[in-house]
């Protein structure tokens, strides 16, 4: 499984990151995303009908954790990370709304179409995600 994320998904996560109540984060998103199968990937809520394209919210960490948006792209066997959202603390929220996840999942196609994404990987000690901007090889 290829690993992508937005921007969105990248800035959320870095801010996250470098708050100490919320430290696990990348943690979280290394055990639950990578080395995984198409099959364990696709739990979640479901927040469009698509077989081959899902376009799923998870919530990693159990209740207190993180909420997780992403498209998972079955063909292509790759996964897209849109956005993720503490649950608690002073950054968390239940939810985000309706209106930002039909932004998402419009923005997400988009960034696929002009490849305005990262890959992601993880660093020889497996504990650390690298995010490696993608260049575009259209002109």
């Amino acid at each position: 499984m290829k690993l992508y994320c937005l921007e969105d998904f990248k800035v959320e996560f870095d801010k996250l990151k470098s708050k100490k109540s919320y430290k696990t984060i990348e943690q979280e998103i290394i055990t639950y995303f990578f080395g995984k199968s198409t099959e364990q990937l696709c739990s979640g809520v479901r927040l469009n009908h698509s077989i081959d394209v899902p376009y799923i919210k998870k919530r990693l960490g159990g209740r207190g954790g993180f909420r997780v948006y992403f498209l998972l792209v079955i063909k292509n066997d790759s996964l897209y990370l849109m956005f993720v959202h503490p649950k608690t603390g002073s950054q968390g929220s239940d939810n985000i709304t309706d209106e930002s996840k039909a932004y998402l999942y419009k923005k997400v196609l988009e960034c696929i179409q002009s490849e305005d994404l990262y890959k992601l990987s993880l660093d020889d000690s497996k504990k650390t995600i690298k995010f490696d901007k993608l260049v575009s090889v259209r002109s």
